[in-house]
């Protein structure tokens, strides 16, 4: 598929349900991921709205906090989403029980547990959903990195990445909870991060 990326990102690129609109209209498998971090039932109401169908894939890396589990079975109930859950192939005690608790951050085994519980995982979520559309909640504010990305590029692969929030604040998230009275969670965790800043990896592999 050609796409225009350059006047795609211009026409669309800060007008977020027209970004999603347009790329449901695409009529190719999607998939919108989801930690259940704060927020994130934006992007889930935004894409479910524009296409109910569309498979939530969640890589549950075992550590997530128990509000986080009580929001995720809040949102997928309040939406009706189509969650598809992917766990690590070692459950938490296993891994535990054999290596202790997830490494530091300046700790050489941290990549490897970062693989093992969110990278190898999503790897697995994208063979077998098979998506050319793949929507995200990632914003410029989270990390350099994605400071620099447009709202839609093109994976090596050919997967058609969607950030529709990319230029959102957390602001105009909250604010758009509030419209739409949607659930929120703040007490979140992600290990393979521990900084706020820092990436996780996964968009980096992808």
């Amino acid at each position: 598929m050609n796409l225009d990326l350059v006047k795609i990102n211009a026409e669309l690129g800060r007008n977020a349900q027209g970004l999603v609109d347009w790329a449901v209209a695409l009529g190719q498998p999607a998939i919108v991921t989801t930690n259940f971090r704060p927020f994130e039932a934006v992007i889930l109401y935004m894409v479910t709205r524009a296409n109910p169908r569309v498979p939530v894939v969640w890589m549950d890396n075992g550590f997530n906090t128990e509000a986080t589990y009580r929001f995720a079975d809040e949102v997928t109930k309040r939406l009706k989403l189509d969650l598809h859950i992917y766990l690590p192939r070692r459950s938490r005690a296993h891994r535990e029980a054999v290596e202790g608790p997830p490494p530091a951050l300046d700790d050489p085994r941290h990549a490897a547990f970062t693989e093992e519980v969110k990278l190898e995982p999503f790897a697995r979520a994208l063979r077998e959903t098979a998506p050319q559309v793949w929507f995200t909640a990632l914003r410029a504010t989270d990390t350099a990195v994605r400071a620099q990305m447009d709202a839609v590029t093109v994976n090596p692969d050919g997967l058609i990445k969607v950030a529709p929030l990319l230029h959102w604040s957390a602001k105009d998230l909250y604010q758009y909870c509030e419209i739409h009275s949607l659930p929120n969670n703040f007490d979140y965790v992600d290990p393979t991060k521990g900084e706020d800043n820092r990436e996780c990896g996964l968009h980096l592999a992808h």
